[in-house]
């Protein structure tokens, strides 16, 4: 369920992305109080945000996408020059395209999948030459150069009907790939000329693109990878149809459309998964050994340094084991390097990492937090590279040249991210050397030679800042301070911004849970106030961090100007805390997380603050399905409930999320069953909102509709807001803008500040 985390990390980006709204000042603005209407406008609250900033190859560059002052929506491409400081926009994304941009079907589930709601240059590439960049726009390919005036820089290398997909630059920066209508091409940049290199794709056969649960569920969005030398392609040919059709409904405001979609659904079969070399001279293709069962993921694909080995690593159905495999890239014989077993799941990552002499960097949880090793080419452990009770998150990249390998990690406290590096050749694995001082969140990008960083950092009191750094953390220079002066969007809000601090609970087994509280503007500790719980609850995901406001993190505050304590705690299951964390959820879901949320209930009622009777949860996706079972199973502890986009039976979603932690229907039904909110719908007693997009096509809108009958059949009161057109994510500005209103408004009557609650319970009159 890659959708909750990345809707989480993307929620602030939407706030920054969203079209121009003309709204009136009130009366809160002009008083330095945060409304919806701000909230969801232009400018961002979050300040100057660059996106997708890189080095050039040569260092001389740094580039990134801006949003337009007119439309923070639509995208440009910007370069600050190193040399002088100069900065300037390379690429008016409206000017070459007309500002039109119709995407493809193929291309709209792409971008919702990687919950990318922005629109005219979205992604784009270095050569190795240091002066080509490039980029898709509105469905073509186009490429940029550095060398040539800026009249001449840009050229058009594709204009079809078509959509041209995960655009990609050869190593060498002298052909460009992509997928158009399921197959796979590429373009000779120096001549134009096109060339497919497959043939076979339409229907339910997609060469070179990722299938459905590897771009929602493995973070795999490409089907296809180039050698480093440039001369060879791997790419997949997938087979969906095993793969259910499913109907799927779509329901906008003037009708609906009707769908037929091949979706694995959790104990259904997957799609067939082929991988395949091809050269591109001989126009050879050799298919790699997956083994002798074909009901497997293929998570991850990757070349070695001699552009002849093939490396992929193959998960089994059931998700307990890994296997690393070499392949010869020409005849396609296939050997298992190492192999990793859980007996719960193994978790995949982007962490493998080779060395020019075929030696590789590999990560691991087997000492119940992940952490990173290095093997020789025969796949022989040489040495730790890191250890202790604290999670490497990320490797980002290798410095063979000086030693060094560089990731982000907790070492010191979950509630921070900072990078560091280790030796290769180290001694001391429990001690590497970090290299980010600053207190918060910090995000490194590399430029190819592991020279320089990018740091992307915020803390709870820093707005997001870009900065570029020497590899050994050395600060070279700004590329946006964003700083929080009388210039910034957010400071007009700064005086009633309120207090956040966090604390720590423990678990019945002795695990830490921490938390995050937002403190009322106007908080009197002789008044008892009443405390929103916002959680997500899920795996793969962490709220409970030093960081600038993030998700729903901008209207929370808004709800604590106006009188609300918000009360977050990541509880057991959750990621960044450890293996032994997450593995209790194994089997059940919605049981110890639900625990853990209880715990934190009865530690808010310990306090004299706190108003027991106006306790209200809040949660979206797996926070929204945490929320009914919060309610069902506690419904003593809770006022009110707001869910949103909720999963509500587990045998609607699909095959790789689903059966990582529940196993199939088939093998495990008392787990389904006590996972699913309808065991417990009939104890429902509190004031619900049900909220859902209805062309949701990740969790599907059926999940709510099933609810709703069953609790009509219980004849249990709720209240529901529906959303013609919408997707999970149910944006737009005027919706997004409408939908917080409503939940604004539903915890102002069921949990208002100030206000001594009514004794009202669901199913009393």
């Amino acid at each position: 369920m890659t959708f909750l985390l990345t809707f989480l990390l993307t929620f602030s980006l939407m706030t920054a992305t969203s079209a121009t709204a003309t709204t009136t000042t009130t009366a809160d603005e002009t008083a330095g109080r945060l409304t919806v209407e701000r909230i969801f406008a232009d400018p961002s609250l979050t300040g100057a945000a660059p996106r997708s900033v890189k080095i050039s190859p040569d260092g001389q560059w740094v580039t990134f996408l801006k949003g337009r002052a007119d439309d923070q929506s639509r995208l440009d491409l910007w370069a600050y020059r190193v040399s002088d400081g100069s900065v300037h926009r390379l690429v008016d994304s409206k000017a070459l395209s007309g500002g039109v941009e119709k995407l493809s079907d193929e291309e709209k589930a792409r971008r919702e999948r990687m919950r990318l709601f922005a629109k005219g240059i979205v992604s784009y590439f270095w050569g190795d030459d240091g002066h080509t960049l490039l980029f898709p726009l509105a469905g073509d390919v186009f490429v940029y150069d550095l060398s040539k005036p800026a009249d001449k820089a840009v050229r058009r290398l594709t204009e079809t009907d078509s959509y041209e997909t995960d655009v990609k630059l050869s190593p060498d920066g002298k052909k460009v790939s992509f997928v158009r209508d399921q197959n796979l091409y590429v373009v000779d940049i120096a001549s134009g000329v096109e060339t497919p290199l497959t043939t076979d794709g339409g229907g339910p056969i997609k060469n070179g693109m990722a299938e459905f649960v590897a771009q929602e569920e493995m973070d795999r969005m490409t089907g296809y990878w180039w050698s480093p030398d440039g001369r060879k392609i791997a790419f997949t040919r997938v087979d969906e149809s095993p793969v259910n059709i499913e109907k799927r409904y779509e329901i906008n405001a003037e009708g609906f459309t009707v769908f037929e979609q091949r979706y694995p659904a959790t104990g259904t079969p997957n799609a067939w998964v082929q991988l395949k070399t091809l050269d591109l001279e001989s126009g050879r293709v050799t298919d790699m050994d997956l083994g002798d069962n074909p009901d497997i993921y293929l998570a991850r694909v990757n070349w070695l340094p001699d552009s002849q080995t093939l490396s992929y690593q193959r998960q089994s159905r059931d998700q307990k084991t890994l296997d690393l495999l070499f392949a010869d890239s020409s005849s396609g014989q296939a050997r298992v390097m190492l192999k990793e077993t859980s007996p719960t799941w193994v978790n995949l990552s982007h962490d493998l990492r080779f060395l020019e002499d075929g030696r590789f960097v590999w990560s691991s949880e087997r000492s119940g937090y992940r952490h990173l090793y290095l093997y020789d080419r025969n796949g022989q452990l040489i040495r730790p590279l890191t250890a202790g009770d604290w999670v490497v998150n990320r490797v980002y990249g290798v410095d063979e040249k000086n030693g060094w390998v560089y990731f982000d990690a907790n070492a010191e406290t979950p509630l921070e991210q900072h990078a560091y590096r280790a030796p290769l050749d180290t001694n001391t694995p429990d001690k590497p050397q970090k290299i980010t001082s600053e207190p918060g969140q910090h995000a490194l990008s590399f430029a190819k030679n592991m020279a320089r960083y990018i740091d992307h950092f915020s803390s709870v009191d820093t707005p997001p800042r870009v900065s570029v750094h020497k590899a050994d953390g050395t600060r070279l220079f700004a590329v946006e301070e964003n700083r929080l002066d009388k210039h910034h969007p957010y400071f007009p809000y700064l005086k009633n911004d309120p207090k956040i601090t966090f604390g720590q609970l423990s678990t019945d087994d002795g695990q830490t849970l921490y938390y995050r509280l937002i403190w009322a503007r106007d908080f009197d500790p002789d008044q008892k106030h009443p405390v929103l719980i916002y959680h997500y609850g899920g795996p793969h995901a962490q709220l409970v961090k030093n960081q600038w406001p993030q998700g729903t993190d901008y209207w929370l505050k808004m709800l604590a100007q106006k009188g609300y304590v918000i009360f977050t705690l990541d509880n057991r299951g959750s990621w960044n805390r450890g293996k032994a964390f997450e593995d209790p959820i194994y089997r059940q879901l919605g049981k110890v997380e639900v625990a853990d949320q209880a715990r934190g209930v009865e530690f808010l009622k310990q306090q004299p603050w706190v108003d027991a009777e106006r306790i209200g949860v809040f949660g979206w996706s797996y926070g929204g399905y945490m929320t009914l079972m919060n309610l069902m199973q506690h419904p003593e502890l809770y006022a009110a409930g707001i869910s949103v986009a909720p999963v509500t039976d587990w045998t609607l979603y699909d095959t790789h999320y689903t059966e990582r932690y529940l196993g199939t229907p088939q093998e495990n039904p008392e787990g389904y069953r006590k996972s699913n909110v309808f065991a417990y719908a009939e104890h429902l007693a509190d004031p619900l909102l049900m909220v859902h997009g209805m062309a949701d096509d990740n969790v599907l809108f059926t999940n709510s509709t099933k609810l709703y009958k069953a609790l009509q059949d219980l004849d249990k009161p709720f209240e529901m807001m529906n959303y013609p057109g919408s997707k999970h994510s149910i944006w737009g500005q005027k919706t997004r803008t409408h939908l917080f209103h409503t939940l604004t408004r539903f915890l102002g009557r069921e949990l208002k500040p100030g206000h001594p609650r009514e004794k009202r319970k669901s199913g009393q009159e």
